[in-house]
C-alpha cells in the first residue's frame, strides 16, 4: 500500500510517524523484491509532493487533529487571502449584525481605528513580556540521548559495589524486630525511595507447622537415656541450646509419641526397603534414613507404604561438601511440597509418619556403629552393623500448628516496548535464611532506577518479587503465582531466582531450564573472566537439576524457564551430588561470616544484572550460536534416551526428529528470524513466544511426591534419564514386593508392575509429539524465502 503526504492550507502535512504506523500494519512479511520496489518508489514519490509542498509554503500548524473528528469543510464557506473577518463579508450568506447607516459611518470609522490601534499596542506590550520571560528563564535542559547497550550495561555495572551491599545487609540486619512482617515493610520503604513507582505489599493468612514449647526428644527404652536432636542429654541441655534443639524439626510432621525399634534403611530406596522386610516386621517401626539421592518427600511415600511409623533423617558425614561438617548438627525439612497447607489433614499434618531430623552424632549412637566417618582420604558411611538387634526408642514430636500472615513484596519497572511480557527476578526475605539476598536484590534495583532517572527505559517489564513463607514450602511465591497465574502464563518470559545465592565460595554454578542453558553458560563464561580470584577459574558449571527454592512454582505449574546461580561450598561438577543435601535447612550463617568483604555477593549482583539486562535490552530470549545445535532443545531431549530402559523406538524417533527442527530452528539458515536487525520486531516476539512455550508441552499431570512436573528438569545420578523413568522402575520393583493386589493375583503382577513405566513412556512420547508440532508450527511461522523468491 502507498501512502502520500497531503499538502494543504487548513491542515499541512501528514504526521509521518502515523504513516509509518498505520503501513506497518498493512505489510505482509513476505513481500517479494518487485513488491518491495515498489513500495520504494511510492516513498520517492511521496518525499517529493513534502518537498513541493514545503516550496509552495505550505503552513504546519503542529501535529494533525485526529481525522475522526474532523467534519467536511461545507462548499458555501469560501476560502480567501484575507483574514476570517473579510472572508465572512464576502459570503454572500454572511449577514452582519450591524446597521449600515450613513450618517455613522464615520464615527464607526473612527472607533474602528482606535480599537486597532488599542489591540495592536496591547499585542505588542505583550509580546514584550514574553520576549523578556523567555529571555531571561534558563532554558530546560534537553533529555540526555539513551545510551547505547554496551555503554549502559557498563554503567549498570559500576552500579553493584560490595560496600553498597554491606550497608544494605548491616540496614537489615539492624532492625529493632526481626519479623517478616517488619522485614517486608523495610524492604517496600527501602523500593519505594529507590524510584519504583509501583510497589505492592501482599499479606497472606497461612496454616503454619512451628516448634513446640519445648523440643523433641528421643528416648532409648533399654537405657531409658533421653537425647535431643543434636545428640545433647536431655539432663544436660543448657537454656541457650533451647532455640538451636527448637529449630531441628520437620514442618507439618505428624505429632505425638510413637514407640519402634530402629531399622536401618540406608537412603531409603525401594532396593533398601525390600531387604529390610526381608528380615522384618516393617509394621509401626521406626526407619532410620539418610538425606540424599532421592528427594525426600518421595522417600518418605516408600516408607508409609511399607508400614513405618516413625522417621529420623541425618546426612551421613561422608556426603557433606568438603571443609563442612554436619557431625553435631542437627536441622530442620519441611514436608510441605508448595503453597498454603490449608488442606492439611488431621492435626494439620502432611503425613502419617512422625519425622524428626537428628545430627550424624546421634546416628550412630543409635545405629551402635563402628564407623567414624570421615578421616584422611577414606570415608566408611554410617551403618548398622550386621546381626545386630536394633534399639527401641520412643520418638516424641510437639510440633504447633497455627495460622499467621506472610508477607510478599512485589515492585514493577514497567518496560516500554514489551511492557506485557515480564522477567520475574525472586528473592526471600524471611529472617532464618535470608543469606544477604534483601541486600543484593535491593542494590540491584537501586543500579537499575539510577538508569531510569537518566532518561532509560527497559524493553520488558521486571518484577521484583520479594517471597514470605519460603523456609516452610515456598508458600509466598506459590500463593502470589497462584492468584497472577492466567496473567504469567502468557506474560512471564522467565524467572531468574536468588533462593541461596552465597552458600560458600569454592564456586560459581548454576541451574537453567534446558532452553535456556545457552545463555546462562555465557553469562557465567562472562563473569568467571573477572575471576575475583584472578585466574585459575573454574570453567562453567551449568546443570538442569531440580533443587528446592522458589522457582518451584515456575518451573513446575506455569512451565517458565527458570534459571539461578549460587556460590557453593563444593568444587565445579560435586554438586550434582549434593543437591538434594540441601533440603536440609541449617542455622543460617551470618552473609559476614562466609563473605566478610561481600565480594562474592557482589559477583552475585553482577551476574544477576546481567541476566536481567539481557532479558531488558535484548529482543531474543533463547540465544545460540548460528548452526550450533549442541544445546538446542532437541538434543537436550534426545541426551536423556541414553538410558538403555528408555530405548523405545517411538520414543527414540520423536526424539530424533523434535532434535532435528529444533536445531533447524536455530541454524543459520534461520539466523534472520533469529536477529532483531534482520526481523521486525513483531516477528522476532512471536519466535520468542514459540521458544519459550517449549516447555509447556513437558508439564505431565503428576509425578511421584517432590519430583518436578516439568520432566526437562533432571535428578542427580551418573545415567542422564527422565525422572519419571526412573522412579517407574522403583515402582515396578515396590509393587512386586508390597502391592496386596500383585501378592493374591499373579497373572495380574506383571501388568501391575510394568503399567507405572507404560505410563510414563506414553507421558513422554505425548509431551515430545507437542513440543515438535510446536517447533513446526514456528517453522512455518518464520520461513525465510532467499533472495526475494518464493
Amino acid at each position: 500500500m502507498a501512502y502520500s503526504k497531503v499538502c494543504d492550507a487548513q491542515t499541512g502535512p501528514l504526521d509521518g510517524e502515523v504513516l509509518h504506523r498505520s503501513g506497518s500494519l498493512e505489510l505482509d512479511w513476505d513481500l517479494d523484491k518487485e513488491e518491495l520496489q515498489e513500495a520504494g518508489t511510492s516513498g520517492d514519490r511521496t518525499q517529493t509532493q513534502h518537498s513541493d509542498c514545503q516550496r509552495s509554503g505550505c503552513s504546519d500548524p503542529g501535529p494533525d487533529p485526529d481525522p475522526e473528528f474532523l467534519e467536511p469543510m461545507p462548499n458555501s464557506v469560501s476560502v480567501s487571502p484575507h483574514g476570517r473577518f473579510e472572508r465572512l463579508q464576502e459570503d454572500p450568506n454572511y449577514i452582519s449584525h450591524f446597521t449600515r447607516s450613513a450618517g455613522h459611518k464615520g464615527q464607526r470609522r473612527l472607533h474602528g481605528f482606535i480599537l486597532r490601534y488599542f489591540l495592536a499596542g496591547l499585542g505588542i506590550f505583550l509580546v514584550g513580556i514574553l520576549v523578556g520571560w523567555f529571555t531571561h528563564t534558563p532554558s530546560k535542559p534537553a533529555s540526555p540521548p539513551l545510551p547505547e547497550s554496551p555503554d549502559l550495561l557498563e554503567e549498570l555495572l559500576r552500579g553493584i559495589k560490595a560496600e553498597k551491599i554491606n550497608a544494605l545487609q548491616k540496614s537489615f540486619s539492624s532492625l529493632p524486630d526481626d519479623s517478616e512482617e517488619s522485614r517486608a515493610r523495610y524492604l517496600y520503604q527501602q523500593w519505594v525511595g529507590l524510584g519504583l513507582t509501583d510497589v505492592h505489599l501482599y499479606n497472606y493468612t497461612v496454616l503454619l507447622s512451628l516448634p513446640g514449647s519445648t523440643p523433641n526428644t528421643i528416648t532409648d527404652r533399654s537405657s531409658h537415656q533421653c537425647f535431643l536432636p543434636s545428640g545433647t542429654p536431655c539432663d544436660q541441655r543448657g537454656p541457650p541450646d533451647l532455640l538451636k534443639e527448637q529449630f531441628s524439626y520437620a514442618a507439618y510432621s505428624a505429632v505425638g509419641s510413637v514407640q519402634g525399634e530402629l531399622v536401618d534403611v540406608q537412603y531409603g530406596s525401594v532396593e533398601n526397603l525390600r531387604r529390610a522386610k526381608d528380615s522384618l516386621n516393617l509394621t509401626n517401626q521406626i526407619a532410620v534414613v539418610k538425606l540424599g539421592q532421592a528427594p525426600l518427600l518421595y522417600k518418605l511415600s516408600l516408607l508409609s507404604d511399607f508400614g513405618f511409623r516413625g522417621v529420623l533423617l541425618y546426612i551421613d558425614p561422608c556426603d557433606a561438601p568438603p571443609g563442612r561438617s554436619f557431625r553435631h548438627e542437627a536441622f530442620r525439612v519441611t514436608l510441605n511440597s508448595g503453597g498454603n497447607p490449608s488442606f492439611a489433614g488431621s492435626g494439620g499434618s502432611l503425613t502419617s509418619l512422625l519425622v524428626q531430623p537428628i545430627s550424624a552424632f546421634l546416628a550412630k549412637t543409635l545405629l551402635s556403629s563402628s564407623s567414624v566417618g570421615q578421616e584422611a582420604d577414606a570415608c566408611t558411611p554410617l551403618s548398622m552393623p550386621p546381626n545386630t538387634d536394633g534399639k527401641k526408642i520412643t520418638l516424641t514430636i510437639g510440633n504447633q500448628m497455627t495460622y499467621k500472615k506472610i508477607y510478599n513484596v512485589v515492585g514493577y519497572l514497567k518496560g516500554k516496548k514489551n511492557p506485557d511480557r515480564h522477567l520475574l527476578v525472586g528473592s526471600r526475605h524471611d529472617g532464618n535464611r535470608g543469606g544477604g539476598t534483601s541486600a543484593i536484590t535491593t542494590q540491584l534495583i537501586a543500579a537499575l532506577t539510577e538508569q531510569t532517572k537518566q532518561g532509560w527505559v527497559p524493553d520488558r517489564t521486571t518484577v521484583f518479587c520479594s517471597w514470605g513463607g519460603t523456609a516452610l514450602g515456598n508458600i509466598g511465591s506459590y500463593e502470589w503465582g497462584k492468584d497472577n497465574s492466567v496473567v504469567l502464563q502468557s506474560s512471564a518470559v522467565a524467572y531468574v531466582s536468588l533462593n541461596s545465592p552465597v552458600r560458600g565460595t569454592e564456586t560459581l554454578g548454576a541451574t537453567a531450564s534446558p532452553t535456556l542453558l545457552q545463555l546462562t553458560s555465557d553469562i557465567q563464561r562472562r563473569q568467571l573472566l573477572s575471576c575475583i580470584r584472578g585466574g585459575n577459574c573454574p570453567g562453567p558449571n551449568v546443570s538442569s537439576l531440580q533443587l528446592p527454592g522458589d522457582a518451584s512454582f515456575f518451573a513446575n505449574e506455569l512451565a517458565v524457564p527458570t534459571m539461578e546461580f549460587a556460590f557453593e561450598r563444593t568444587k565445579a561438577g560435586s554438586t550434582e551430588a549434593d543437591s538434594f543435601l540441601s533440603e536440609a535447612q541449617f542455622s543460617a550463617e551470618s552473609p559476614e561470616t562466609i563473605d566478610p568483604l561481600f565480594k562474592f555477593h557482589e559477583t552475585i549482583a553482577k551476574v544477576r544484572l546481567l541476566l536481567v539486562a539481557e532479558f531488558a535490552l535484548h529482543m531474543e530470549i533463547c540465544r545460540e550460536e548460528p548452526g550450533d545445535g549442541n544445546n538446542s532443545a532437541g538434543v537436550v531431549f534426545l541426551n536423556l534416551f541414553s538410558h538403555k530402559n528408555a530405548r523405545w523406538p517411538p520414543l527414540l524417533s520423536s526424539a530424533s526428529s523434535l532434535r532435528d527442527h529444533a536445531a533447524f530452528f536455530q541454524s543459520e539458515a534461520m539466523r534472520p528470524a533469529n536477529d532483531p536487525k534482520e526481523r521486525d520486531p513483531s516477528h522476532v516476539r512471536m519466535l520468542n513466544d514459540v521458544l519459550r512455550d517449549l516447555e509447556k508441552s513437558f508439564i505431565v499431570p503428576q509425578t511421584p511426591p517432590g519430583v518436578y512436573r516439568n520432566l526437562l528438569y533432571s535428578l542427580p545420578g551418573k545415567t542422564t534419564q527422565f525422572s519419571i523413568l526412573k522412579f517407574s522402575q522403583e515402582v515396578a520393583l515396590h509393587c512386586s514386593v508390597a502391592s496386596k493386589a500383585a501378592r493374591h493375583y499373579s497373572l495380574n503382577k506383571e501388568a501391575l508392575c510394568h503399567s507405572a513405566r507404560n505410563q510414563s513412556l506414553s507421558l513422554i512420547l505425548r509431551a515430545l509429539h507437542s513440543s515438535d508440532r510446536l517447533i513446526t508450527f514456528g517453522l512455518d511461522l518464520f520461513e525465510n524465502y532467499p533472495s526475494g523468491t518464493k
